[in-house]
């Protein structure tokens, strides 16, 4: 019975399958390889499950591919869109930058003016001052001419009559041709005074001529430095209005601030020194006082340059990254409750590199407990930066750092979720909020 439907079931298959030869033929003889009906069927199904697991598996790396598509773009349309903001601020910081470069250009150029100015007009109150010192010389010399000259008639016309009253061993021709004699030479004589006083005259006339030119170029030099101190104390107003705002912004009195930088720079000279044109103690002029009010805005600013460099203004990352943790009180992430965070979190790529926001000595570069690496840099003003969690140290302590120079490298290390940079500011060894002077110098630097 088993036999006879094995027989039956083999030639139902026989007519969907039937038997196949495959021959294989060679130089000396000729075999052939039998496919039986089983075995065809077991190929197909063989093959039918390779091409149904080769459809899923190609399905499921497409859609693996199509979702890790998406997600890689959208990471790209986010990075896109930070590199474009950062681009458009460090675009609109190089604008304020060379704004405040041409502007101090400005200011030396119209200080040169000034200068030149000044010099100009001293040289030429000097040669007014020579010509009437000309003018008074050449007029008492014409007075003592015509003095002389109506001398010299009176004594013309004594003589005279003394001739015509004498008598004795003269003759009468004689007592003529010494009159005729004595008139010529007279006449000589005034004829000479008279062309040296026209002469005089004339020159005299000149001499007013040109003092009232001079005095006229004079007012024009006045009206000129007028305009230009006008100019340069609008251009001090108005740069210095941004700069009072930044420190004051910080939570730093301006007055004091400078205070403490001059007290560091006192030396004396240079190109901000007050004008002095007089040695004799008189009193300054009205354009000698713009000028100094001038330049002790000029000087000012130049305070403010310096104390900008030594205060943490500037931003510790430059390449991309984004904000994660602000100062404040907030969620332990490692779950330790409510806890105050000391400063202000940017998470980038690591290896990001770490700058220094001012001026300052290295205090500390080594491993600190949760804080992983850390940077303490102390500057000016009892002011302190921290930089936790650096994956590399490019620092030592003792090394005297400047702003804008790299310190480390962002990490992971200590007591942290993920890359990232902890950025401290601290004050007389209390902690601020960084971005107090982040935000105040958003519009200067």
């Amino acid at each position: 019975m088993l036999n006879r439907l094995a027989y039956r079931f083999h030639q139902s298959l026989e007519r969907h399958f039937p038997e196949q030869r495959l021959f294989l033929k060679s130089d000396t003889d000729t075999r052939f390889i039998r496919l039986r009906p089983a075995t065809q069927i077991i190929a197909l199904a063989g093959g039918t499950l390779a091409l149904a697991w080769t459809i899923v598996a190609t399905a499921l790396i497409m859609m693996d591919s199509i979702g890790a598509g998406s997600a890689r773009e959208q990471s790209v349309r986010q990075q896109a869109l930070y590199e474009e903001r950062l681009n458009t601020l460090s675009a609109d910081r190089d604008l304020r930058a060379d704004e405040a470069v041409r502007a101090q250009d400005r200011f030396n150029v119209a200080l040169e003016q000034v200068s030149e100015m000044q010099e100009r007009l001293l040289a030429s109150e000097d040669r007014r001052r020579e010509l009437e010192t000309g003018v008074e010389a050449i007029q008492e010399t014409l007075r003592r001419t015509i003095q002389e000259r109506d001398e010299a008639r009176a004594e013309a016309d004594r003589v005279t009559l003394a001739l015509s009253e004498q008598s004795g061993g003269a003759t009468e021709m004689g007592r003529a041709r010494d009159t005729v004699a004595t008139l010529e030479f007279l006449t000589g004589a005034l004829g000479s005074t008279a062309t040296e006083r026209d002469e005089m005259l004339a020159d005299a006339e000149a001499a007013r001529e040109e003092a009232r030119l001079i005095a006229d170029e004079k007012k024009a030099v006045e009206m000129r430095n007028d305009a230009i101190f006008a100019r340069l104390e609008e251009a001090v107003t108005v740069s210095m209005e941004p700069l009072d705002n930044m420190f004051r912004d910080a939570g730093m009195s301006p007055d004091d601030l400078l205070e403490s930088v001059r007290s560091g720079y006192s030396g004396q000279g240079g190109p901000l020194t007050p004008i002095t044109f007089s040695t004799s103690g008189g009193v300054p002029t009205a354009d000698e006082l713009r000028a100094n009010a001038i330049l002790t805005g000029l000087d000012r600013m130049n305070m403010y340059r310096i104390a900008a460099f030594k205060l943490p203004f500037a931003m510790p990352v430059k390449d991309s990254f984004r904000w994660t943790s602000g100062f404040g009180y907030r969620n332990d992430p490692k779950g330790a409750g409510n806890r105050m965070h000391e400063g202000t979190d940017m998470a980038g790529s690591y290896g990001t590199p770490i700058y220094a926001t001012a001026d300052g000595i290295v205090t500390h570069a080594g491993w600190d407990n949760g804080y992983g690496r850390l940077v303490k840099i102390k500057h000016d003003f009892g002011i302190e930066t921290r930089y936790a969690h650096l994956s590399q140290l490019r620092v030592e302590v003792g090394q005297r750092v400047s702003r804008g120079d790299r310190i480390g490298d962002m990490g992971n290390s200590g007591r942290s979720t993920g890359t990232h940079l902890h950025y401290e500011v601290r004050l007389s060894g209390s902690p601020v909020n960084p971005m107090t002077f982040i935000k105040a110098a958003k519009n200067v630097f």
